[in-house]
């Protein structure tokens, strides 16, 4: 078990945050060619959700950190729906539909919406919120993302996206490392940061948010497809029962091939990640965890519960059923 505050250094503070996780309705089904090097036979496809989440602060603010997918797939600027158009994404609903279906938040108390990364399936459609509310992006996510389009053809946003609001870019220089991660206190309390996660995209950013004052659900975005990338791990390794794996190394850390991809740097954020899955009293949950689908509550329920709940020891090894078919290919070979 991981000392949470010692080995993570994350400072001790008073103040936590609600955590609500919102199922966007976003479905992806695509090769896991497109992220992983040399998928193994038998499990080459991924088939999983798109989280978002809404985070309240005890002063009242309100954010979300990522937005899935938006509905209309049509309106994406033209050099995403030509890259995505062969890809199976869609999305019921957008995720200021489910907030107002749901009635217990309006769209004008959201004071921000934060993108973990610019990509289709995390950036949603922010123009279904009102200009109040600013949009956060990564380190060097300006340069790269404005103008959208159509005020720059071959823009990989668009214009509506952001026309109106308030960009705010994240700097990272701000001297303080949580774990391994360069880290920023978004509400200055101590109750929920944002953590330097490059890699999978420029800017990418994962985030932690203290649901007690000891304990925590890591925002994971992209900074790993699938949890086979973080566990087993020399510190969370396979129970006995489970033993021996038919898998030497975690299949996920062989890299990426995604284009735009900085594979080190992404190797280097699935390490740093690690040790946050294996302490107890952190949670880790990835924007694609499929996994999770029947363990823990939705909006409009809170996630805070988690650790009584038993979600992390109920979801921990599930992953492993996505290597069944794999590992009947290798006995036969």
């Amino acid at each position: 078990m991981v000392d949470t505050t010692s080995d993570l250094r994350i400072p001790p503070s008073p103040n936590v945050i609600d955590v609500r996780v919102i199922n966007s309705t976003t479905r992806v089904k695509m090769p896991l060619a497109f992220f992983i090097k040399d998928p193994m036979p038998g499990h080459d496809m991924l088939q999983c959700p798109s989280y978002s989440f809404l985070i309240e602060s005890q002063l009242g603010k309100k954010i979300l950190f990522d937005l899935g997918m938006r509905k209309d797939k049509e309106s994406f600027p033209p050099l995403i729906r030509d890259a995505v158009a062969s890809l199976d994404m869609n999305a019921e609903k957008d995720v200021a539909t489910i907030l107002q279906e749901d009635g217990s938040i309006a769209l004008d108390e959201i004071d921000s919406i934060i993108s973990s990364h610019w990509h289709t399936d995390h950036i949603g459609d922010p123009s279904t919120f009102p200009s109040t509310a600013e949009l956060v992006i990564g380190p060097g996510s300006k340069n790269m993302l404005l103008p959208g389009y159509p005020a720059n053809p071959n823009g990989i946003i668009l214009e509506s996206d952001y026309s109106g609001r308030q960009v705010r870019e994240i700097s990272f220089e701000t001297g303080l490392k949580i774990g391994q991660f360069r880290a920023m206190d978004f509400f200055g309390d101590g109750s929920f940061y944002l953590l330097d996660s490059p890699g999978h995209a420029l800017g990418h950013m994962c985030a932690l948010a203290r649901t007690t004052p000891s304990t925590f659900i890591f925002l994971g975005g992209d900074g790993c497809h699938h949890c086979g990338s973080i566990r087993p791990s020399k510190q969370l390794p396979l129970p006995n029962e489970m033993s021996p794996s038919p898998f030497s190394v975690p299949p996920y850390l062989k890299g990426s091939i995604c284009p735009g991809r900085d594979v080190p740097e992404a190797e280097a954020t699935i390490s740093k990640m690690v040790p946050f899955d294996a302490s107890e009293d952190v949670f880790v949950i990835v924007a694609h965890d499929g996994t999770l689908s029947d363990v823990i509550d939705f909006f409009p329920k809170k996630a805070n519960g988690w650790k009584e709940k038993g979600w992390k020891e109920t979801s921990r090894w599930r992953f492993l059923a996505d290597f069944k078919d794999a590992a009947a290919k290798a006995d036969i070979a």
